[in-house]
């Protein structure tokens, strides 16, 4: 495997916590980080992990921010095609030149832009050590593909997505995430593991697509409806429905609640369950009665 500090002096290139940039340099976090994907080998050798080169192959991986690409070496040697998105000029030059045999061959490719703006391919999975300041948007944009994620988080980023009702940590994050996965985080990192280090630890959370129990008849009117709530979180939901029509968009928020359940009403956003948020929207869906685009 390529080793990540030879690989920032090839480069050229010095993190910079200013431009949000804190290069994973643990190998053995490197190394860890593919297996926890469920199709690859993770059984523990002298060396860690070991990661059986034919484990993904047929496979299509997408990274984001790969920076010099030492995560995008140990996923192509899974096997598997990669994807990377990078919005460094000369970090997509880097990549293009030390990864020409890969990027020849077609199991690399190299998209340089923003990943909160570019048009994703059809992927597998998605491995990323995610920027701290796009984490919300990207996790936001992955999410919905409907594919296995296993990302590099600021550690209380992590903590708010896999939040249970009821936890201080619970919110629209948690609610979003578990509309569209089952979440878990599978192991936290200290900053000595990247350069620079960064103030905080981190965290890495596997994400596993699932069908959820109950029924949206729209997923952007909900996760809308549920930024809103929360938005009022200290409220009951009574109070947060009528408090945030601008942000719902509900053109008759009391008619919301008259039609709620009490039970429902009665208690404050973040102690509801992903499937009473979805019957709120319902009710609420049902009542504006119009086909407006969201």
């Amino acid at each position: 495997m390529r080793d990540p500090d030879e690989l920032l002096v090839r480069a050229g290139v010095r993190g910079n916590p200013d431009r949000d940039q804190h290069f994973l340099v643990d190998d053995r976090v490197l190394d860890r980080l593919p297996t926890y994907l469920d199709a690859v080998d993770t059984t523990d050798g002298d060396d860690g992990p070991a990661v059986d080169p034919t484990a993904l192959a047929g496979e299509h991986l997408l990274e984001i921010g790969p920076g010099t690409g030492a995560l995008t070496d140990r996923l192509l040697a899974t096997g598997a095609s990669v994807t990377v998105v990078e919005r460094d000029r000369d970090l997509v030059a880097f990549l293009k030149r030390e990864f020409a045999d890969e990027v020849d061959a077609g199991r690399l490719t190299v998209i340089e832009g923003d990943a909160l703006d570019v048009e994703f391919p059809d992927v597998s999975a998605s491995v990323s050590n995610l920027p701290y300041s796009v984490s919300s948007g990207v996790a936001f944009r992955l999410l919905p593909l409907g594919v296995p994620l296993v990302c590099m988080f600021q550690k209380e980023f992590a903590e708010r997505m896999v939040a249970e009702p009821g936890t201080s940590a619970y919110g629209r994050l948690s609610v979003s995430t578990r509309h569209y996965a089952a979440p878990e985080i599978v192991e936290t990192v200290p900053p000595e593991a990247f350069s620079p280090p960064p103030a905080v630890e981190s965290a890495v959370v596997r994400t596993r697509p699932r069908t959820p129990s109950y029924e949206v008849a729209d997923d952007a009117f909900f996760l809308r409806f549920v930024k809103a709530l929360f938005t009022q979180r200290r409220k009951t939901v009574r109070n947060g429905i009528r408090n945030t029509a601008h942000i719902s968009g509900l053109d008759d928020p009391d008619a919301v609640v008259d039609a709620a359940p009490e039970a429902l009403c009665s208690k404050r956003p973040d102690a509801l369950a992903p499937a009473e948020f979805a019957e709120l929207a319902t009710i609420a869906r049902s009542i504006e009665g119009n086909d407006r685009d969201d």
